[in-house]
Order: structure tokens, then C-alpha cells, then sequence
């Protein structure tokens, strides 16, 4: 999650954008928006992406993605089996982790199923499966704890078969993991919670910083929203 620059050869170009054979720009998915930034020639060109998606066209796997572009016309700069420089923006990417980070710590404070979930550089909301009202400053209060706690975030991974197991492991109840390719990776954070997830997290709560629970709704008679933004600090 903390490399932001790599090199990487073209592969496919469309009206819309263009695929590399690797990349650091994280496509949307999971409720996390994609990755914006910019790529660099070897003529020192530089073409502005401004979303990252997974790629549509026929043939495409799953490890294939489109980075949208700010304006078509630079396409032109770019031809398929060129190499170029790919660099996120880093300042938006390092907000999407630690909100991202913040809606897990959410998930051990608040022991239901997630229904939904979305993760902005600005906010991110989070919807719980549940009917109980939710006392919001108890939550901040938890949340503040368990940040301040500086507990260390990790990756692990787990075999198809283990999470078929122990699917009180799955979280979600609107994006399920991935099968299929063999193993699922997990986010640990440790002594909170372990869950299986593919977005990008920060490798300790300390760095999430200040964080405050905007707003509390009650969208439907079994979901309660959580919605966070950073606080003055942040």
C-alpha cells in the first residue's frame, strides 16, 4: 500500500484509457474509490489519471485495470509496449487507507454485518446490519481509543477452502471475497480484528489520526450509517 511509484509497460489502450502490465493505482472495488495520478514517458510526457477501474474488455482478468484519463486527447501520447512511470497521488491514497483502516476499527465496535460501504479521499461511510440505536459518543470514544492504541495492521493470507470454514470470518454482507484464484487475503489488525479484504490500510492505527463520526442515520429499519470525515486535526 505504500509504494507510489512504479515502472511498467503498456498494454492496452482505449477511448477512455489505457492497461499496464503492473501497477500501484488500486482500482475501484470493495467500496474504495480507485486510485488517481499520473504516468510519465520516457519523453518526459506526463498524462493525468483521474480513476483507476477494473478493465472491461473481452479477455480481461481480474488483474487487469483501466486507468481512466482527464482528457482523452492525451492518449495520443501513449502507444501499447511503451514503458512508462506510473505514480499515485499520494496525499488522496493516504486518506483512502486511513479511512479505510477506520471502517475495520468500526467493525469491532459495532459486532454486526456490514451491508454496505464506501470509501472517498473526502469521507467514508460505513452501513451496519442491525436495529439497535447506536450512541455516537460512545463510538467516538472507542474509536479515539483504539487509534490512539497505535495497534499494527497487517496482511495475511488464507486458503479458499479455510474460508469456506470460517465464514464468521466474512463481514459483509453485500461484497463477498473473491474465490477462486486459491487464497483470500485478510487484514489483521491486531488484538481488534481480522477480516478478509483487499483494499489498502495503513500499517498502524496511530497513523489514522483524528477521525470523527460525522453522522448516524437510520436508513432503513435494519440499517444503521456511520458516516466519518477527519477531523480540524487531520
Amino acid at each position: 500500500a505504500y509504494q507510489r511509484v512504479c515502472s511498467a509497460r503498456i498494454t492496452a489502450l482505449d477511448e477512455s484509457g489505457f492497461e499496464l502490465d503492473s501497477t500501484v493505482f488500486y482500482p475501484l472495488g470493495g467500496g474504495q474509490a480507485g486510485d488517481a495520478g499520473v504516468v510519465r514517458t520516457a519523453g518526459g510526457r506526463e498524462v493525468v489519471v483521474t480513476d483507476t477501474v477494473k478493465a472491461r474488455r473481452e479477455g480481461a482478468t481480474p488483474d487487469d485495470s483501466l486507468h481512466k484519463v482527464a482528457d482523452p486527447s492525451d492518449l495520443a501520447a501513449l502507444a501499447v509496449g511503451e514503458t512508462v512511470e506510473a505514480e499515485i497521488d499520494w496525499a488522496r491514497r493516504y486518506r483512502l487507507m486511513r479511512l479505510h483502516t477506520t471502517t475495520h476499527l468500526l467493525c469491532a465496535l459495532i459486532p454486526h454485518p456490514v451491508n454496505g460501504c464506501s470509501i472517498t479521499p473526502d469521507y467514508a461511510r460505513i452501513d451496519f446490519d442491525m436495529t439497535d440505536p447506536l450512541d455516537k459518543g460512545v463510538i467516538q470514544s472507542g474509536l479515539d481509543a483504539l487509534i490512539a492504541a497505535g495497534h499494527r495492521c497487517r496482511s495475511e493470507w488464507i486458503s479458499d477452502d479455510d474460508l469456506r470454514a470460517n465464514p464468521e470470518l466474512v463481514r459483509t454482507m453485500s461484497v463477498a471475497p473473491p474465490l477462486g484464484f486459491g487464497r483470500v487475503r485478510l487484514l489483521r489488525i491486531e488484538n481488534v480484528d481480522l477480516q478478509p479484504c483487499g483494499g489498502t490500510h495503513v500499517a498502524n492505527t496511530a497513523e489514522i489520526g483524528d477521525v470523527r463520526i460525522a453522522k448516524i442515520e437510520k436508513k432503513s429499519a435494519r440499517t444503521r450509517r456511520l458516516t466519518l470525515r477527519f477531523g480540524e486535526s487531520s
